[in-house]
């Protein structure tokens, strides 16, 4: 039930504006359809579902549509390593190679798991030459990964992986966890069921695939991703794919959840009972920019595409923070310097900003250009930011 956003704090004329600029630019073509759903304390005042699932087809957009998560999914993954920090059954400094022996060659020896979380660790940072049944095999991947050299000593860089670094955090939690369970079990049976997330799947369930928004592109030709590989990605994702990454599939109500239990320092209040998933502690610590100055070599290319300057990283322990300085941010640029969350390839992000107990939610069909995306999820931010009352 959505609340008055006046009871919570806010000008609910402004607010209005969020929908119309939503449907405004479906209207426009930019994207095929939003669901955006924003709450504050816990309390839903904001939710928009506009537009299309498929609009080749008429299909009309609903909130329990599944769509891609694209790289919010990696949130999903780094909740699940840090359970299993929390649980002593690995550590922030342990070293990869310590659990995968096979990695520890080629530059990757000293690497750790902060550095796969921030994003510093070296690894493979872009798209990978291989079959899509060998990157949808969690454990064939992290055997190819574990043969390739290091792009940068671990810590010296940031440079944000694509795919790479959450498969081999995957398989890490898969073999500290016994090697029985497949990661996709560990994923489901750790966060989704506790969370009650019963519409958020690794891979693509058959039941699931009826019932989802197609991926299309809405530009043509490769930037920071080419969309033709990620038009692809319904044909290709089986029951069984496991792309800790990417390969996930959600819906509004599902990554409100999720967004809720880390905006309430790592529990989430479900049938009545308190699940506790993370503790405050390590929320805090992995809601710090953990990178220093250093800038993240994802933007690089934007510095010619769209003249953007170069700015801090700003990344926590596998979050992206909105930090101190004005750049493009999907945040906001009014969201407070804590705020945390992810975001993903053209289409999707989450964040809460602990300052002003806000949790923001957003789905889209129909992939924009990632810098172009993350312009539309600023707007978007600061326009709600600026419906506070308070």
């Amino acid at each position: 039930m959505t609340n008055s956003p006046v009871n919570v704090g806010f000008d609910q004329q402004r607010l209005a504006r969020v929908k119309e600029r939503l449907e405004s630019d479906i209207a426009d073509d930019r994207y095929d359809g939003a669901i955006l759903h924003v709450a504050r304390g816990g309390e839903t005042v904001l939710e928009c579902v506009s537009g299309y699932a498929d609009r080749s087809a008429g299909r009309v957009l609903t909130a329990d549509t599944p769509i891609f998560t694209m790289s919010v999914g990696k949130q999903f993954t780094v909740a699940v390593v840090l359970y299993y920090v929390e649980r002593g059954l690995l550590s922030l400094t342990t070293r990869v190679a310590d659990i995968i022996p096979a990695y520890g060659c080629r530059g990757k020896e000293d690497t750790q798991l902060w550095h796969l979380l921030t994003h510093t660790s070296g690894v493979i940072s872009q798209s990978h030459p291989l079959p899509i049944e060998v990157i949808f095999n969690l454990e064939a991947f992290v055997e190819y990964i574990s043969g390739q050299s290091a792009e940068n000593p671990p810590g010296s860089r940031v440079n944000y992986s694509l795919g790479a670094g959450h498969a081999v955090l995957g398989e890490m939690v898969r073999r500290v966890d016994g090697g029985k369970r497949s990661f996709r079990d560990i994923q489901r049976e750790v966060l989704f069921d506790p969370l009650g997330m019963h519409d958020t799947h690794l891979g693509l369930p058959a039941d699931v695939r009826t019932r989802m928004a197609p991926v299309v592109a809405k530009y043509q030709g490769a930037t920071l991703i080419d969309p033709a590989g990620l038009v692809g990605l319904g044909q290709f994702i089986t029951p069984e794919a496991e792309m800790p990454s990417g390969g996930f599939v959600s819906t509004i109500s599902d990554l409100a959840r999720f967004a809720e239990m880390l905006r309430n320092r790592g529990a989430l209040n479900v049938g009545g009972r308190e699940v506790r998933i993370l503790s405050p502690g390590m929320i805090d610590y992995a809601s710090r920019v953990h990178t220093g100055t250093m800038h993240n070599g994802l933007f690089d290319y934007a510095e010619k595409f769209r003249g953007w300057p170069r700015f801090p990283a700003d990344l926590g322990l596998g979050f992206f923070l909105r930090g101190e300085t004005l750049h493009p941010s999907p945040f906001g640029t009014l969201a407070s310097p804590r705020t945390f969350g992810g975001w993903g390839s053209g289409s999707t992000c989450f964040f809460i900003d602990p300052q002003r107990d806000l949790t923001f939610c957003f789905l889209s069909v129909g992939l924009m250009e990632d810098t172009y995306s993350v312009e539309r999820f600023q707007t978007l931010a600061d326009m709600i930011f600026s419906s506070f009352l308070d």
